[in-house]
């Protein structure tokens, strides 16, 4: 039977040298009081030292949640394994773990989140590794990176490149953590732990598999504890027998920025006409030109960052319900929240486990993929991974990579190029001025999606500017489409650093996504 203790008590459940998973994302089911109980007992005591800590999906934000940094101490973590880090504005510090990663105090591995959470699968099969063709020709396959994200880490290799009945594979090894932290809101007395108050599971249940077939210990804090026997079973998703501490901790945040919002944990369905539309401007063009993009009847992955806004171009076009959204944390349906609250949704028809989802999109199960870019190069590959003058202002890839591995379609979105003024008038984009910085570039400086791979699979690839709409073709990216008011020439060949193909049937975008009103979105239908 589980143990009810203090943080500070679980926090003693530590060894040095230890390998600690973590279930969260940002803010999201993550475990802070936990966390920052062990960074205490560090600085008190010196101990655990040596850890490596393990985060399929980041834990902690910079927007009250510290996660990871309460951890971020020399001498207590030697590793830290990442689908994603803690990220934020440019214009505010770097988040501790960042500037220890940067420094070379710590080895740190950027490892796309569903191949984190199949290697604890693995181990919690006894199995050795993860075989996957995720990651090869980007920067997790190790004639790029290997996934490191600095010298530290380059020293010591993660992910080998094998042959396999005559094909090239991935291979990674299972991790085998000796503690699992995870979150919950209730704990009855024997352990059992239900969720109805979160945004997600994420992975709890396969965290805490992982650890105690390992041999290991699992720590969940919860918000409350019940009476043994008053749990409903189908409620249950992490079982007391695998759980070894519970610690409450009454006053944890639901997720980023947020003490509780009922309609994030399925509690309450939100009337449709209290979501937000976004204002008119050039990112709502990117939106809408983004959502002609999809059919009614698709199930469509979103990520951050304009593409978010897509459902609700489908909500104030009367198209709401024609498309599932699915998200890597978990939800299926409803309409995906933005901002602190993005990773959750509200009206969701389902919650997955991240881990289930991850499958879901290794296999491109789903119909179509929205996602961001940070920079486009001459073979159509994509980064939204890593900027060196910037790093903290992106997470690291997260799932983007095993969403982008298999995709049939993939609809990337952005500004042509960095911090130009916009302003969409009488029907036109206007560029008041021009940005500092090229998107449009010769080489990547990260492979997060391998433009060559996508040609070889026959994956669909569409690129969505304010400017102009490219496809993926084998000359590379590919201008089918020019905004009104903007020069060929000037507008788009002027501002990229690569010379651009333009079809030779290109065709204006539809003059109404530049107009305030309803354009009259017809699902599967560009113009």
């Amino acid at each position: 039977m589980a143990k009810r203790m203090t943080a500070a008590e679980a926090a003693r459940l530590i060894g040095n040298g230890e390998v600690v998973a973590v279930n969260s994302s940002s803010g999201l089911c993550c475990p802070d009081a936990v966390l920052e109980a062990i960074g205490q007992r560090f600085r008190e005591t010196g101990a655990p030292r040596g850890l490596t800590t393990v985060h399929p999906i980041a834990a902690g934000d910079m927007f009250g949640t510290k996660g990871v940094d309460h951890m971020a101490q020399e001498g207590l973590i030697s590793t830290i394994i990442g689908g994603s880090y803690p990220s934020g504005p440019s214009s505010s510090e770097p988040p501790l773990i960042w500037q220890m990663l940067l420094d070379n105090r710590v080895a740190a591995y950027n490892v796309p989140s569903g191949i984190v959470f199949d290697a604890l699968r693995e181990a919690a099969g006894l199995r050795p590794g993860v075989m996957t063709k995720v990651g090869l020709d980007t920067f997790v396959d190790p004639d790029q990176d290997g996934c490191a994200m600095n010298d530290a880490a380059r020293q010591k290799p993660i992910v080998k490149k094998i042959d396999f009945e005559g094909e090239e594979w991935l291979y990674f090894p299972a991790i085998k953590p000796d503690v699992a932290i995870i979150r919950a809101t209730t704990a009855d007395e024997r352990g059992n732990l239900t969720f109805e108050q979160e945004g997600a599971y994420l992975g709890a249940m396969e965290l805490a598999l992982a650890a105690h077939n390992c041999g290991g210990r699992v720590i969940a804090q919860v918000r409350r504890v019940a009476e043994a026997g008053t749990l409903k079973p189908h409620d249950v998703r992490v079982p007391g027998i695998l759980v070894d501490a519970i610690v409450e901790a009454p006053e944890m945040l639901q997720t980023t920025a947020t003490a509780y919002d009922p309609a994030i944990s399925g509690e309450l369905f939100r009337p449709l006409n209290s979501f937000k539309m976004p204002e008119f401007d050039a990112a709502k063009v990117i939106a809408r030109r983004v959502a002609v993009e999809l059919e009614k009847g698709w199930a469509v992955n979103i990520g951050f960052g304009i593409s978010a806004n897509v459902p609700r171009i489908f909500l104030e076009e009367g198209r709401h319900g024609d498309v599932t959204w699915v998200i890597e944390q978990g939800a299926v349906g409803g309409i995906p929240l933005l901002d602190f609250k993005f990773g959750c949704a509200s009206n969701a028809e389902a919650f997955v486990a991240s881990p289930h989802q991850f499958s879901y999109f290794q296999a491109a199960g789903f119909d179509a993929s929205l996602l961001s870019f940070l920079q486009i190069d001459r073979n159509g590959s994509v980064n939204v991974s890593k900027l060196s003058a910037r790093p903290h202002v992106t997470a690291g890839a997260g799932g983007f990579v095993d969403i982008t591995a298999r995709a049939k379609k993939i609809v990337f979105s952005g500004y042509f190029n960095a911090a130009a003024k916009l302003a969409v008038e009488d029907g036109q984009l206007k560029i008041n001025k021009e940005g500092k910085v090229a998107k449009l570039v010769d080489e990547v400086e990260h492979v997060s999606f391998s433009g060559r791979r996508a040609v070889a699979q026959g994956q669909d690839v569409t690129y969505v500017t304010e400017r102009c709409v490219m496809r993926l073709t084998l000359e590379g990216p590919t201008v089918i489409e020019v905004a009104p008011g903007v020069d060929i020439d000037r507008d788009i060949q002027g501002q990229s650093e690569i010379p651009l193909k333009i079809a030779s049937d290109v065709r204006p975008m539809n003059a109404a996504l530049f107009q305030p009103a309803c354009f009259g979105l017809g699902a599967g239908s560009v113009q």
